[in-house]
């Protein structure tokens, strides 16, 4: 793993996962820099501020979205996503993070055209190459 990413953006509300997550990438200098937001209100929220001007030292380059969170789950934030992700002229690839093995949100998150794959928790070393070899 030689590349390294600008910024990885986790969202998610499990408190271990993200520190685990976050050591990973600490640890094995994957990234610069890390935002947490522990709901997708949150995360929407800082990307329409960051809209205008589109400041490429605030968008990540990966997004990992968890699905089950209170407030503004997943599926919710990957709806206002979608209404935004247009206007969003840096690239950026977004992973649904989740701990469901049903093969329904399987199916619906690959079938969201910019999401770029559905990895089950607990996520892993081999997920994080394959995160950076795309």
């Amino acid at each position: 793993m030689s590349q390294k990413l600008g910024r990885i953006c986790i969202i998610d509300d499990d408190k271990i996962y993200v520190n685990l997550v976050s050591k990973i990438i600490k640890m094995r200098a994957l990234s610069d820099e890390i935002l947490i937001f522990k709901n997708g209100k949150e995360a929407i929220e800082f990307f329409v501020q960051a809209l205008p001007g589109n400041q490429k030292e605030i968008f990540p380059d990966v997004i990992l979205l968890d699905l089950n969170m209170p407030i503004m789950d997943g599926w919710e934030f990957l709806q206002e996503f979608q209404k935004i992700k247009d206007q969003i002229v840096e690239s950026y690839s977004l992973y649904v993070v989740s701990s469901s093995i049903d093969s329904r949100d399987v199916d619906r998150a690959k079938a969201i055209d910019f999401v770029r794959d559905y990895l089950t928790k607990p996520i892993k070393i081999k997920d994080f190459e394959r995160i950076l070899s795309n």
